[in-house]
């Protein structure tokens, strides 16, 4: 399981490009640190545990921390499959390409529908969860009361922050890997940084203390009032493994970036493990000290009634909780950042093969910076749309059929639901086409490949991305303690809504004939051709 070291320069790059059958029009600039932050800093395990430490905690207990290692397993060997791909097919669009390529125009460009749109809510997702900590720095340094609740105080900041973020991205290829890296940077500091200033100052609890539930399990002693009837494994687990999942993603973003990466075909693969195994490791660090750093008498009680992470860090000097605030908004924004940067080489890939309205305008690259300016433009404007939805918001319970939409849960908050449900899908069914494409005689070329392992490690992660997948959207009514999570059907109407107007889309302007035209790979061709004058070689002998 590993990549054999070969020399590739650009123009091998470009080379195999054309034979794919497309000539190079972004800049290519990007080494292995800057592919890699791009990876790292989507999947961001300063945002994930930030915004979701208290939802972990509060249904596992501190042992919660543990199941940290199903996700990075899980999504390990995804990543191992993905790179594989990428090796092969080192082309911007990443699962959209790879699936295309593997089964065929129709499956591929769904695939690119559930990606791409679960890109854009991510986006909304993650700018609109930086209203919180740039209320409370600006209510230190200023004085300034702004309400994190309010609708109109995160619109405003959500759309200053993309325009921001839309404009550094459209300014150069160069400019979003520096945002990228210096995020990186503060991910260290903001995950094993702040792990050894919570040692410093004192943990609370021994490491036996990491083993326990602390009563999460039962009714009666959950700080969230939720009933798992007793059943940590089979009932507590299976939602606070949730926390995890939803930040041990967004490696394959490195694949997205193909076509601007130096020697693409082996980086790639290695910029997508190192995501996973550093996201992994950070998240692990600083939740472990988190854990430690909860008060030494009802630890979970306490830090859930405080509010999580800000509680837990309270004690620590205000200069330090402001530095923190700085970093936690910069990992808010250099994760955007790239999320929207990845998010326009799909768009860019997509439309270039004819796949979307106004292909020809979306797919046009600036003369001046390199990058697909109309597509980031396209995008931001979407994910502001998307915004707009933190404004609907039922005073009642809506009833349609068997799916109740609770009262006083926004639009956005329903959508963002597909934020984690639609990558997992579109994940699930990228590694599908990998089995479809290995069971058709697909033999890999590129620098990484799997050998005797493909088949054990493709298995593996499409039987963890089913399942998870199940345990993202299951529906287990509002009550539930997963609607933590999952609104009940919520999820999987959206998942429905967004199939059928793609199904729409296609049956009405067949964008599939577009992408057919950009499925040969001479490559693919020329090894067959290879293999098949080998076996006839071995006949006549």
């Amino acid at each position: 399981m590993g990549s054999q070291d070969v020399s590739v320069t650009p123009s091998d790059d470009d080379s195999r490009l054309a034979s794919l059958g497309y000539q190079p029009q972004l800049n290519r600039v990007l080494g292995l640190f800057a592919n890699f932050s791009v990876a790292f800093t989507y999947l961001s395990p300063m945002v994930g545990i930030y915004s979701l430490f208290l939802l972990g905690v509060g249904t596992g207990g501190p042992a919660y921390l543990w199941l940290l290692a199903i996700p990075v397993f899980g999504m390990l060997l995804v990543a191992l499959v993905f790179g594989e791909l990428a090796s092969h097919y080192p082309v911007a669009g990443a699962l959209y390409q790879y699936s295309k390529f593997s089964v065929g125009p129709r499956y591929g460009w769904f695939v690119g529908w559930f990606y791409g749109i679960a890109l854009l809510v991510t986006v909304a997702a993650v700018d609109t969860g930086v209203v919180s900590y740039v209320a409370a720095l600006t209510h230190n340094w200023f004085g300034w009361n702004l309400n994190p609740a309010s609708h109109g105080t995160i619109l405003v900041i959500t759309l200053i922050l993309l325009a921001i973020q839309t404009t550094l991205n459209i300014t150069g290829t160069k400019v979003m890997a520096r945002v990228a890296q210096f995020g990186v940077y503060v991910e260290i500091i903001g995950t094993f940084g702040i792990a050894i200033i919570l040692a410093l100052h004192g943990f609370h609890h021994d490491l036996g203390f990491l083993f326990s539930s602390q009563g999460v399990q039962n009714a009666s002693s959950n700080p969230l009032e939720l009933d798992f009837g007793g059943n940590w494994w089979t009932g507590a687990a299976l939602i606070a493994v949730l926390a995890p999942v939803y930040i041990i993603y967004g490696f394959e973003s490195a694949g997205d970036i193909s076509e601007e990466t130096v020697d693409a075909g082996r980086q790639v693969p290695r910029a997508m493990r190192l995501a996973v195994i550093w996201g992994g490791l950070a998240s692990l660090v600083l939740t472990g000290a988190l854990l430690l750093s909860m008060p030494a008498h009802n630890a979970v009680g306490a830090t859930v009634e405080g509010g999580g992470v800000p509680f837990i860090l309270g004690s620590l000097s205000s200069g330090v909780q402001d530095f923190l605030l700085l970093l936690i908004i910069f990992a808010f924004f250099s994760c955007g950042t790239s999320i929207q940067g990845a998010g326009s080489r799909l768009a860019f890939s997509y439309a270039r093969d004819g796949a979307l309205p106004a292909s020809k305008w979306v797919s046009r690259i600036s003369d001046r910076f390199r990058t697909p300016v109309n597509a980031l433009v396209a995008g931001a404007v979407i994910t502001a749309l998307f915004c707009l939805l933190v404004f609907p918001s039922p005073s009642h319970d809506i009833h349609i059929l068997f799916i109740t939409y609770p009262a006083e849960v926004n639009g956005l908050v329903a959508l963002v639901s597909f934020g984690v449900s639609g990558i997992y899908l579109s994940f699930l069914l990228t590694v599908i086409a990998a089995i479809v494409a290995r069971a058709r005689g697909w033999v890999p070329e590129g620098s990484f490949r799997l050998g005797r392992w493909a088949w054990p490690v493709t298995i593996g992660a499409v039987a963890y991305l089913g399942l998870m997948f199940i345990n993202v959207v299951y529906p287990s009514g509002v009550t539930s303690p997963r609607a933590y999570f999952n609104i009940d059907w919520i999820t999987l109407a959206v998942i429905f809504v967004i199939a059928a107007v793609g199904a729409a889309y296609l049956f009405l302007a067949r964008p599939e004939r577009g992408v057919a035209r950009h499925t040969r790979d001479e490559l693919e061709a020329s090894g067959a051709e290879r293999h098949r004058e080998a076996a006839g070689g071995e006949e006549n002998a």
